[in-house]
Order: C-alpha cells, then sequence, then structure tokens
C-alpha cells in the first residue's frame, strides 16, 4: 500500500489492522480454497489459468500472477457505490473499509503462502479509489516489470 492507503488506515498507529466484525466471511472462504505452486507461479488453488499458456498481454510470469489472483473487493465486501454521471463513486469511509478487509485478505494470504513447501517471497497489493478497490498477489521476482518497490509508479 503506498502512504496515504497507510494513514487512511493508521497503519502505524494501529496495527493489527482488523475491519469492524472481522474479515468478510466470503473473502475468507475464498482464501480457505488455499493457494498453491503451480511451476514457478503462486495462484489460488481453483485457479484455471495455464501458466503454460501465458497470454502475450502479460510480459512476464509476475504480470500472469497479478492478473490471475486479481479481483475487485467492492464485489465482496458491502459498501455503498453511487453513481454518478454513470461512474460509480465509493465514499472515503468505504474506501478505508475496502482496504481495511484487502490488509486483513493479504494478512491471511501471506500465512497460507508461508506454509508451501517450500515458501515464496509474495507481495499483495491492495488498492482502493473513488471507483474500485482491488487485491492481488504475486512472487517477489527481481528484474520484472510488476517488482518496483514505489506502488506509486504502477
Amino acid at each position: 500500500m503506498n502512504d496515504l492507503a497507510g494513514e487512511a488506515v493508521a497503519v502505524l498507529s494501529a496495527f493489527p489492522i482488523e475491519p469492524q466484525g472481522g474479515l468478510a466471511a466470503v473473502l475468507r472462504e475464498r482464501a480457505a480454497r488455499g493457494i498453491v505452486h503451480r511451476g514457478q507461479v503462486v495462484t489460488w488453488a481453483d485457479s484455471t489459468g495455464d501458466v503454460g499458456n501465458v497470454p502475450s498481454s502479460f510480459p512476464d510470469l509476475t504480470g500472469w500472477e497479478c492478473g490471475d489472483s486479481s479481483f475487485h473487493l467492492e464485489d465482496f465486501v458491502p459498501v455503498e457505490i453511487d453513481i454518478i454521471d454513470g461512474q460509480p463513486c465509493i465514499g472515503e469511509e468505504d474506501q478505508r473499509l475496502l482496504l481495511l478487509h484487502g490488509i486483513a485478505l493479504s494478512r491471511l494470504v501471506g500465512r497460507l503462502i508461508h506454509d508451501l513447501d517450500p515458501p515464496a517471497p509474495v507481495r499483495c497489493i491492495v488498492s482502493a479509489n473513488e471507483t474500485n478497490a482491488t487485491f492481488r498477489f504475486h512472487r517477489i521476482r527481481a528484474g520484472e516489470s510488476w517488482n518496483t518497490p514505489n506502488l506509486d509508479d504502477y
């Protein structure tokens, strides 16, 4: 998460971060399906993606993992989404709620990946703005296009 997101959820002053009432049940169920190694990638255990047949739109394995693991948090966490001029609009408090659920899911995914044999260095990416919130993860690999320490560069 970038600095603005960290400030929004008070990451430095209120850790551990947990949404009120805990992680949404549907996100717990998603994580309970598991994460696996498939060759050089880590992915959801129930993924139908085939890393051996990487589409040309993904420049590397990191991009493939991010595409395969990505989903919109607002599809699973109840938040108010207004439509203004034909565009979705999520208020700041609901963006904060989505970030909290994404962080809680990141912690759970991190534990699942730590338990793999062998464990893999992984980055979870949680983002939220006025139109949507996304969650994704990828193995950390040096030299690949999505492996940048400055998250605002994405």
